[in-house]
């Protein structure tokens, strides 16, 4: 409410501002003046401009600081979300997307507020110019509302066929962003593999694709310059002719001048319609995407029931059955009917598909239940058969965010023939992982997991496969030391395919085409001659058709089984005597490394690389011609106006050549546009080749030190800015210097006193912006490097949310993620605050220049400077705003 407030002020200061400009000028060509009434019209202008100025800065701190809110707050409640979302919904939106809609869609949706209160107050403007038009021309501004209205609706097409590019561009940049996470995830496979080449096209005939509509949303940009430069021409020749023909109004320089300013006052909401509606369109697109997630059928979570009193039931299944489309004519799982007492050892046997992993799913509430009663009594512990290891320590990824306790800690290291290995690490347990466990063997992941779930100390132990990943030998002892031992007293529900382990359980299920076809002990399975037997003979079979030193491991193994006796050989694994677990300390040089930022000023390199990669030389070249041309032609039909005045040309011949020389002005704002969009678009696809070389070729040793997330953020929203941004900001920069030069010589010829004020002022805005420069530099690239770390623990969460959900670590997930996201918020607020410390003091010098510019105009004998009374105040006024 309070930035809507401050939007409607600054509306009504610019809306006032050219009646003042009428009484101004109509002051200044009086014989005889009154000073008082000349000071009130230069305060009046002063006070104007300044509540003109405070509102906007404040208009915009808001807006933004509000903005970052709903950014954070969309964020965290996108990371919410994944982490609740049903096996359907992870199905309809990818790890690349879930991204992509934090990184951009949440980031767009930030400037949204300063767009909203722009959608009304430009309107308002535009209505307060046309009401200064009746008011200064009367019947005469009619007419004019006829090319008004029309390039009113030109806009709506015209924003309608942006919304179609724009809606294609955003599913085009999903579906590449999709396949670069993939890839970038699949990465050690790809180059094991040597498929660069072949993923690399993919991605970049993904790439193409978004490159086609990027490359037409960019090209109508052009257009739309032109009709935001032709309007107020056309609109003021209208004007102008209808004027004299009805003779609702003289034609003298207070009138024309009032209407050109009234124009210029119009041409800021013309201008910015067709951005307002994109904008609009892309919010509107953005909040669609997130709405569409956030409307996710979420996992159905149960509480966690306490432990009964009076029973010793853990796990209770009755006539249950599951479908992961939670559809009951496709289940996955049927007729599921299961009880676990306290402290059993149940294993879970069966052919590859059939049901195993699914009826651990089942338990842990990932598949949806169709029908039929699940009740799980006490905390749970899962290991999954891929294992899912964080960024971070070894130990971090052990304690899972529990508190440190050595006691259960060194059992848990023990336990899981983690000791030895972490002797051989260089820092002991506090060795860094690398991104989803690089560094790390298959083994020692799976260790690693297994130790986790021993640590949270859990009721119920739920472990799919975890002997996969390791040797005959190794798995011996995680199933003795670990499952046998260190769990003796838990629950624990084992998927497992080595069958020699089968002898030491309390039971076994014997799982089929989705069903629990039979239970029982190993014995009574094996008598009855049906799946059971036929599963173990298969094993036997592809043991015998192993080579003769893995036969004789595996006979050793089921013979120390047979006989219940552990061998010295494992003994000395076990390692049972008392070990101090090595913590060696913190590594000095870290795996991950962190991201890098530009230090000090690198002046104009950024600027020269950008036109040498993307060899944009004559692009920029055409640019800084069209700019300089249209800035000629532009002070050519201002300066028309005045001089016309003076010598009393007709009607005709002054809005012709007016008419004509504004109309010819727009052809080189498009052109401006038009190379500018075309120098963008050559560095878009320069700085694209550039990244997909970086990452192909890069070494493993990169994938193992850099975050996903931080590739991924250069590959969404830096692109995004590249793509979007950078262009324009580099037509900004040129026009500005173009214009800064033309205004000074028009200044120097028309009005040289005022560069005595001017001139002063604009070394200490100099001053004022070079010390500002210096902090925002860093603010910015500090900003910078924040956005990463949110993407990379958002992608590292979605890849592990079933273990995170498992371990009921949700809401610590989420409250690490607000942090990031509040470290995030901060740096920004801090870079917008930066930002309008420095435009607040510019604002307050050009107040100062204006007043006394103003002053002087006012105190000057009549006919000194006339007739560029009003050149001379465009030439001020433009030149402070730049």
């Amino acid at each position: 409410m309070i930035a809507g407030f401050y939007a409607f002020m600054r509306t009504l200061a610019i809306a006032v501002s050219p009646i003042l400009l009428f009484a101004f000028v109509r002051y200044s060509y009086q014989e005889e003046r009154d000073h008082r009434v000349g000071l009130s019209l230069v305060g009046c202008l002063l006070v104007i401009k300044l509540v003109e100025s405070l509102s906007q800065r404040h208009w915009f701190f808001d807006s933004r600081r509000t903005g970052m809110r709903i950014r954070s707050a969309l964020m965290a409640a996108i990371f919410q979300k994944q982490l609740k979302l049903s096996s359907q919904g992870r199905k309809n939106h990818s790890t690349g997307e879930i991204v992509n809609y934090i990184a951009v869609d949440a980031y767009r949706l930030g400037d949204a507020l300063s767009w909203f209160h722009m959608a009304w107050s430009s309107p308002l403007q535009l209505a307060f110019a046309v009401g200064t038009l009746f008011w200064a021309l009367r019947l005469g501004a009619v007419p004019g509302l006829v090319p008004l209205i029309i390039f009113g609706f030109l806009n709506m097409p015209f924003a309608k066929l942006l919304q179609g590019y724009q809606a294609k561009f955003m599913v085009a940049q999903d579906d590449r962003l999709r396949s670069t996470s993939e890839v970038l995830n699949s990465m050690k496979i790809i180059k094991l593999q040597s498929w660069e080449e072949k993923f690399r096209a993919m991605v970049e005939s993904l790439r193409d694709a978004e490159f086609i509509w990027l490359r037409e949303t960019q090209m109508k940009k052009a257009y739309g310059a032109v009709m935001y430069w032709m309007s107020p021409t056309v609109v003021s020749a209208v004007m102008y002719t209808a004027t004299a023909i009805l003779g609702s109004a003289p034609l003298n320089a207070s009138t024309l001048f009032t209407v050109l300013a009234t124009l210029r006052v119009m041409a800021e909401p013309v201008r910015f319609l067709p951005e307002i509606l994109t904008m609009m369109i892309q919010y509107k697109v953005s909040l669609d995407r997130i709405e569409k997630f956030l409307i996710e059928d979420e996992i159905k979570e149960g509480l966690e029931r306490a432990l009964p009193h009076n029973s010793d039931i853990r796990v209770h299944v009755q006539d249950a059955n599951f479908s992961w489309n939670a559809s009951a004519s496709d289940l996955t799982l049927r007729n599921v009917n299961l009880s676990i007492n306290q402290g059993e050892k149940v294993a879970i046997c069966g052919a590859v598909g059939s049901g195993k992993s699914s009826l651990l799913y089942a338990l842990l509430r990932e598949i949806p239940r169709t029908s039929g009663s699940v009740d799980v009594f006490g905390s749970l512990a899962y290991v999954s058969q891929n294992s899912w290891i964080q960024s971070g320590t070894v130990r971090d990824n052990i304690l899972f965010g529990k508190p440190f306790d050595k006691e259960l800690y060194e059992k848990a290291i023990k336990s899981c023939a983690l000791d030895k290995d972490i002797e051989n690490f260089n820092h002991g347990d506090l060795t860094e992982i690398g991104q989803r466990g690089l560094n790390m063997s298959g083994g020692q992941k799976q260790r690693i997991q297994l130790a986790r779930a021993v640590y949270s100390d859990a009721d119920i132990y739920l472990l799919d496969d975890p002997f996969s990943a390791v040797d005959a030998h190794t798995a011996a002892v995680l199933f003795y030391d670990c499952v046998m031992t260190a769990l003796s007293k838990k629950t624990v529900v084992l998927v497992t395919h080595q069958v020699e382990f089968l002898t030491e359980t309390n039971r076994i299920l014997v799982m089929e085409g989705g069903q629990v076809k039979q239970q029982g002990k190993y014995a009574d399975l094996l008598e009855s001659g049906t799946a059971f037997e036929k599963l173990v003979s298969a094993h036997q079979s592809s043991i015998t058709a192993l080579d003769t030193t893995s036969q004789e491991n595996q006979v050793q193994g089921q013979q120390v089984l047979n006989d219940g006796i552990m061998p010295s050989a494992l003994l000395a694994m076990r390692q049972a005597s008392e070990i101090e677990i090595s913590t060696r300390g913190p590594s000095v040089a870290q795996l991950t490394e962190e991201e890098e930022k530009g230090i000090g000023n690198l002046g104009w390199k950024p600027y020269k690389d950008y036109v040498e990669v993307s060899k944009g030389i004559l692009p920029l070249c055409g640019m800084v011609t069209a700019q300089v041309l249209f800035t000629v032609f532009q002070i050519m039909s201002t300066y028309w106006l005045a001089v016309a005045i003076q010598i009393n040309v007709s009607n005709a011949l002054l809005v012709g050549a007016y008419s004509a020389i504004s109309i010819f002005s727009c052809c080189f704002a498009y052109l401006r546009s038009f190379f500018a969009a075309n120098l963008g678009l050559k560095a878009s696809k320069a700085f694209f080749t550039g990244l997909m070389d970086s990452v192909f070729k890069a070494p493993m040793s990169f994938f193992d030190s850099t975050p996903i997330g931080r590739i991924l953020t250069r590959a969404s929203s830096d692109l995004s800015i590249l793509d979007f941004d950078i262009p324009y900001s580099m037509a900004f920069v040129v026009t500005g210097s173009i214009e800064v030069v033309t205004t000074v010589l028009v200044m120097g010829t028309v009005t040289w006193q005022v560069l005595v004020v001017a001139i002063p002022v604009a070394v200490s805005m100099v001053y004022v912006q070079r010390y500002y420069v210096d902090s925002a530099r860093e603010l910015v690239r500090i900003n910078g490097t924040t956005k990463a770390p949110v993407m990379n623990y958002a992608s590292e969460s979605i890849l592990g949310v079933v273990t995170i959900r498992a371990f009921a670590a949700t809401d610590r997930f989420i409250h690490n993620n607000l942090q990031l996201i509040d470290n995030d918020a901060t740096m920004f607020f801090h870079t917008v605050a930066a930002q309008e410390w420095v435009l607040i003091r510019v604002e307050a010098l050009q107040s100062l220049t204006i007043f006394t510019a103003s002053l002087f105009l006012i105190l000057v004998p009549p006919g000194v400077i006339s007739p560029g009374i009003y050149i001379a105040i465009t030439a001020i006024r433009s030149f402070f705003k730049l």
